[in-house]
């Protein structure tokens, strides 16, 4: 599988669907906090049409947001 990198908050109740979802399935993924992190919060923008989608997620060479969180989302994404 590809690398997978999520942009998260602290606070973001579908980040944390997320990353369970993640773990749940044993796939590893850089988190990096946009809050925290250089760069992050401008990266997650740059890519959402200016707004801070979180979680944003990078597979590879694809670059998509969850939010609001759908498990059919990750289920495509993940197959």
């Amino acid at each position: 599988m590809a690398e997978v990198k999520m942009y998260t908050t602290t606070w973001c109740p579908d980040c944390r669907q997320a990353k369970k979802y993640l773990d749940s399935r044993g796939i590893t993924y850089e988190e990096i906090n946009i809050e925290t992190t250089p760069g992050a919060a401008e990266f997650v923008m740059s890519v959402n049409a200016g707004k801070r989608k979180v979680p944003t997620l990078v597979v590879g060479e694809n670059v998509f947001h969850n939010s609001p969180y759908s498990h059919q989302v990750m289920e495509e994404k993940f197959k």
